[in-house]
């Protein structure tokens, strides 16, 4: 009954978006991420992965910056079980972020398993952007059947058309995961501590390149956030974990 109630009260008048505005935003980023899956497809063929498996990974894994971890420390001579676990490590964060999208979109427990699929970067972003329920909920699930639709088809025609591509490193195919990414990940740092955790990352990834195997520096890069919530826990006179809960704002606790 309250639930009924609240999607009752959702109405544009009253502060929500117009459901056109919405779905627009929606496939705006459902089919300007989705096209990069063209990238993924060539890159993935070009580091020996068959048609086959590069396809399973698009339907099956479905989260784009693992994906090119995964493919990109194959193609640097990495050890499949180390760029698996880099890839994984990636693949985290989008526990995290069905923690908190559940909350927002409070779907029946039957539908729950499948909606788990299309929780990534892009869903998340959208979803988290709408003001009520009712548009979180078609903000996400536009974005995720596009991206789903669109990223899967173009990794087929990526790895289809891979050889007559030719060299993938001469196109830089191999960049346009891991940018847009980055064009997700930055607008969401904020705070000083964000900011400061995301640049102890990259300088532990880059830096560690040389030295470690491939795949390896990717799990190095992940200690940023506990090592910098430490300090910062240790400067205002607090424990680690407290640290992490100031960090955390009261509507998420």
């Amino acid at each position: 009954m309250a639930e009924q109630t609240a999607l009752a009260d959702i109405r544009p008048e009253d502060g929500g978006k117009a459901d056109s505005a919405v779905v627009r935003d929606a496939l705006g980023v459902g089919v300007a991420v989705g096209l990069s899956g063209f990238a993924f497809g060539v890159t993935s063929a070009g580091s020996g992965l068959t048609l086959l498996q590069t396809c399973a990974l698009s339907l099956l894994v479905f989260t784009g910056a693992s994906q090119f971890a995964l493919v990109g420390a194959l193609a640097a001579g990495g050890n499949p079980l180390t760029a698996a676990a880099g890839a994984f490590f990636l693949g985290v964060r989008n526990a995290f972020y069905g923690l908190r999208l559940s909350q927002l979109l409070a779907l029946p427990r039957a539908v729950r398993p499948f909606a788990a699929q299309w929780v990534i970067d892009e869903t998340t972003a959208v979803a988290l952007a709408q003001p009520t329920r009712r548009s979180t909920r078609i903000g996400f699930a536009v974005t995720g059947l596009s991206l789903y639709v669109l990223w899967n088809l173009t990794t087929f025609l990526g790895a289809l058309g891979a050889d007559a591509i030719g060299d993938t490193d001469a196109w830089g195919l191999d960049a346009a995961g891991p940018a847009v990414f980055l064009a997700l990940l930055a607008p969401m740092l904020k705070t000083s501590t964000e900011r400061t955790v995301a640049g102890l990352a990259v300088l532990l990834g880059l830096g560690l390149l040389p030295v470690l195997p491939a795949g390896v520096p990717v799990l190095v890069a992940a200690l940023a956030a506990p090592a910098v919530l430490c300090l910062e826990g240790r400067r205002r006179g607090t424990s680690c974990n407290e640290a992490h809960e100031n960090d955390v704002p009261e509507e998420d606790r």
